[in-house]
């Protein structure tokens, strides 16, 4: 555990810009001398940390947008402690990104912003989206729930299955190593087993050790998640999938996907055992943009981050369509 706890991930020089509550916004240095003028905000899932994006120098899709142009922040959600547990989905949406979103505008002196959302991350700034289209100027979304309603993976069955009120009311805010569980055991064999016969294989090569471990820093790095907002995202999505069917409702605004008309790039993981493509793909025909894309990577949940197609396929296509739709019209 030493080991994993000295191992060093997220190192892309950056500096906090704004706090709120736990939450920190992140600004990237730039590495090139002339930046895109649309800043780039990256909004992460509130399960596991942000820096899988950063986790190692040559594999970094930060590092990547970063040596591309882009002027790049992103979202530290912290950690959660009961003082959270009432937080809701109307706190996170229109309050924390909402907030965020206006301190990049007011930095950059830009009227949008891109917004790149992954996994829950890009479920909720789709939802931003909807409720404040006149702050979007481009919305990414990767590996990202929107259609709950699928049997192809073990997170929809399960979580549909869930008593939500019973963890949330006796445990106050959900645990994050509760949720870790969870997720390893959707796939044990591979997760719990393989993985360690193959490290035990592969001791004597320095390199693989660290970047195996820097893994197993992100996977064990679980915050909790408050409790209410839990509570609506199981309700309302993955029981009653109310997003997609534009009935859902945070802050007493409807969310109605329709709103969303900027240009939109949806890249989903064909093998993602986590977010299925039948939960990502509807997205794309639920919208009313007329300049949208749809991007399919063969690969799973983590590796379209850590994976070899994630240099090679998933940042390449990212910046080619994002570079573009980054200027600003005089």
């Amino acid at each position: 555990m030493e080991a994993i706890r000295e191992i060093d991930i997220g190192t892309t020089p950056h500096e906090v810009v704004y706090e709120e509550d736990k939450l920190k916004l992140l600004h990237y240095h730039p590495t090139v001398k002339k930046t895109h003028p649309v800043p780039l905000l990256v909004v992460y899932a509130l399960v596991n940390r942000q820096y899988m994006l950063d986790l190692q120098p040559d594999r970094s899709i930060i590092k990547k947008l970063l040596d591309e142009g882009f002027d790049l922040y992103m979202i530290d959600w912290g950690y959660p402690t009961l003082g959270d547990k009432f937080l809701t989905l109307d706190d996170y949406v229109n309050g924390y990104i909402d907030n965020v979103v206006n301190v990049v505008k007011r930095r950059s002196g830009t009227e949008k912003i891109t917004l790149m959302g992954v996994c829950q991350g890009g479920t909720f700034s789709v939802m931003y989206s909807a409720l404040h289209p006149e702050n979007v100027k481009n919305l990414i979304t990767l590996v990202t729930p929107i259609d709950f309603d699928t049997d192809k993976g073990l997170l929809n069955i399960w979580s549909r299955n869930l008593d939500v009120d019973k963890v949330v009311d006796t445990l106050g805010n959900v645990p994050g190593e509760f949720l870790n569980t969870m997720f390893l055991l959707m796939n044990p064999v591979r997760l719990l087993i393989d993985k360690y016969v193959g490290f035990a294989e592969k001791m004597d090569d320095e390199e693989f050790v660290k970047n195996f471990l820097r893994m197993e820093k992100w996977i064990f790095d679980s915050p909790d998640q408050a409790g209410e907002a839990y509570r609506q995202f199981i309700k309302d999505c993955y029981q009653k999938n109310l997003l997609i069917k534009n009935e859902m409702e945070i802050g007493g605004r409807l969310i109605d996907l329709r709103k969303i008309d900027m240009p939109v790039l949806n890249v989903y993981a064909e093998y993602d055992h986590l977010v299925p493509p039948d939960s990502s793909k509807p997205l794309t025909d639920a919208i009313s943009s007329k300049d949208k894309d749809i991007l399919a990577i063969p690969s799973g949940h983590i590796g379209i981050f850590v994976g070899s197609k994630s240099q090679k396929v998933v940042c390449p296509e990212i910046v080619k369509w994002l570079k573009p739709r980054s200027t600003i019209k005089k």
